[in-house]
């Protein structure tokens, strides 16, 4: 008998992630159904992506509403599409790609509508995840995580309270190996030469300055109710090893992988089932020949300890370590200040913040933009 197809819905298709689940589903297409695409402003990607797939509806942002016409989809706009694509219970399993705070409410509107999640987006644990993983325990939603490192302790956790410890790698980025003198005056260019991984500007960035880990490790201690002094970090230049844990009786166990992310995405949108998919057969130990391991450094990377901080804390202080980081890399990344001065602007902001313990969704919302406004201010003043 043939097996029915997974339906999936896709919110964020144009970017990094939402371009290579494509090219997983393309080659899954026996076993998934792709209901919807949403993505951004890329409007005419968005568009041979729906002529290509046949999804029944697409959904764009309002500024490309009137930009695209596609033949047997629906076509839906901005935040009310998106609504729309995550209440729909055809759906079995949704990903959300997008990058941003906008991946939270089509995450919450997905849990309240009982569909389950496989989660690309940082955003949505490291702002609210008290929220989010207690409103998807209470409604029987599994969030399979789409990230390298914890897809790997997802596949290597059998049973959580046996678990001593999370080892999250770290590639060490662009910089691992260069002076802080050398960080200080990277340029752009530079900071995106990721050695390992093909990723969107913002998180290549993050992951040059370790702040992509940090906020892995905040997004660790949601997904998998650990402490965070239980939450370790060490570089693996190689970025084959994605990530271990070390269980109570010393055992440890890791995932390894070729550094692709088709492999965490099939992982996510097809468990608990495993299929054939683009990278499949393709990793040997004899071409690897070694692995190498360290501590990561505080001093060039100081991003990591404060995030750890910011976790400590909780509450909106996650929120404004996010928020403040953001709006600096974008900044950086429109050549208005230099990488170090991310963190001292992303610190001067935390460091200033009244935290809030128990914000609800919409405090949430509020105090990311506030501190938004509040670094902008301080680059404005003090950078440009």
């Amino acid at each position: 008998m043939e097996s029915k197809k997974r339906k999936i819905s896709i919110i964020g298709s144009t970017g990094s992630i939402g371009t290579q689940a494509l090219e997983v589903l393309e080659k899954l297409e026996d076993k998934f159904e792709i209901i919807a695409l949403a993505g951004g402003s890329n409007v005419e990607l968005l568009k041979q992506q729906a002529e290509k797939f046949k999804p029944k509806y697409v959904c764009v942002g309002k500024n490309g509403a009137e930009k695209i016409n596609i033949s047997g989809a629906q076509v839906l706009y901005g935040p009310q599409g998106l609504d729309e694509i995550c209440s729909n219970k055809e759906n079995d399993i949704i990903l959300v790609a997008v990058s941003g705070k906008i991946g939270l409410r089509p995450t919450l509107k997905a849990i309240e509508n009982g569909i389950d999640i496989a989660l690309a987006n940082k955003e949505t644990l490291v702002m609210a995840g008290d929220i989010v993983m207690k409103k998807a325990k209470d409604a029987g939603v599994k969030i399979v995580p789409v990230d390298s490192e914890h897809c790997a302790i997802h596949q290597c956790i059998k049973d959580i309270n046996q678990v001593e410890k999370l080892i999250i790698t770290a590639s060490g980025g662009p910089f691992l190996h260069k002076t802080i003198d050398d960080m200080k005056n990277a340029t752009v260019e530079e900071t995106l030469k990721h050695p390992r991984w093909n990723m969107g500007r913002k998180i290549t960035v993050d992951s040059a300055t370790l702040m992509n880990k940090g906020l892995e490790v905040i997004e660790a201690h949601h997904l998998f109710n650990m402490d965070y002094d239980d939450i370790k970090v060490v570089v693996h230049p190689q970025s084959i090893v994605h990530s271990a844990i070390e269980y109570k009786d010393g055992s440890v166990i890791a995932q390894l992988g070729v550094p692709s992310m088709h492999i965490p995405i099939q992982y996510a949108i097809s468990y608990p089932e495993r299929f054939e998919g683009i990278k499949s057969k393709s990793f040997s130990f004899s071409e690897i020949a070694r692995l190498d391991f360290e501590k990561p450094d505080f001093e060039k990377f100081p991003f990591l300890k404060l995030a750890y901080k910011a976790g400590k804390i909780g509450g909106s202080a996650t929120v404004c370590l996010n928020a403040a980081n953001e709006e600096a890399v974008f900044a950086f990344l429109r050549g208005e200040i230099k990488l170090f001065d991310i963190y001292e602007i992303t610190s001067q902001v935390f460091n200033s913040h009244n935290v809030v313990k128990n914000p609800d969704i919409d405090e949430i919302f509020e105090i990311d933009e506030q501190i938004r406004e509040q670094t902008k201010a301080l680059i404005n003043t003090k950078f440009c």
